[in-house]
C-alpha cells in the first residue's frame, strides 16, 4: 500500500508538471498545436521505453473491449480542455476543479459499477469527503478573489 500512494503522490506531481509546461507551450504555440506536441511525444516516448523494457511483447494485448484501446482518443479531450481550463481560471484553481471533477466521476463509476468496475457502495463518508474538497475549493476563489481586489487597488494606488 505504501508504494500505491507514493507512486499516486509522484504521479499527481507529475500531472501538476505537465499542467504548467502545457499551459507555457499553449501561450506560444495554441491549443492544437500543444495537443499534438504533448501527445505525440508521448507516444514516441511511451514507444521507445516499451521497446527498451518490454521488447516485442509491448504490442500483444490480451483479450479486451474493442473500445478500451480507443482511450488515447479521451486524452486529445483532456489536454485540449485542461490547456484552455488553465488559461481561463488559472492553474490551481484549474487543477482543483479538475481534481474535484475526477474525484466525483470516479465515486460515480465506482457506485454503479460501470466501465467494468467492481461496484463499491456508495457512502455517507465519500460524500462527506468530496463536499469538504468542494467546500476546499470555493475557500480557495472565494479567498483569492479578496486578495486579487486587494493588489489590483494597490497596484493602482501606485499608478
Amino acid at each position: 500500500m505504501l508504494s500505491g500512494l507514493l507512486l499516486a503522490v509522484i504521479a499527481g506531481s507529475l500531472v501538476g508538471l505537465q499542467n504548467i509546461f502545457n499551459s507555457k507551450v499553449n501561450e506560444r504555440a495554441g491549443t492544437w498545436s500543444t495537443t499534438v506536441l504533448v501527445l505525440g511525444l508521448g507516444f514516441l516516448a511511451s514507444l521507445l521505453l516499451g521497446l527498451l523494457f518490454e521488447g516485442s511483447s509491448l504490442l500483444h494485448f490480451q483479450p479486451m473491449q474493442t473500445w478500451y484501446g480507443f482511450s488515447g482518443l479521451i486524452g486529445i479531450g483532456v489536454v485540449t480542455c485542461l490547456v484552455q481550463g488553465m488559461k481561463r481560471l488559472g492553474p490551481t484553481y484549474a487543477v482543483s476543479i479538475i481534481l474535484t471533477s475526477q474525484l466525483g466521476f470516479a465515486i460515480l463509476w465506482d457506485s454503479l459499477g460501470w466501465l467494468g468496475l467492481a461496484k463499491v457502495p456508495f457512502t455517507f463518508t465519500k460524500l462527506l469527503g468530496a463536499t469538504i474538497i468542494v467546500g476546499g475549493i470555493v475557500v480557495f476563489k472565494i479567498g483569492g478573489t479578496k486578495v486579487e481586489s486587494r493588489s489590483s487597488s494597490a497596484a493602482q494606488g501606485l499608478k
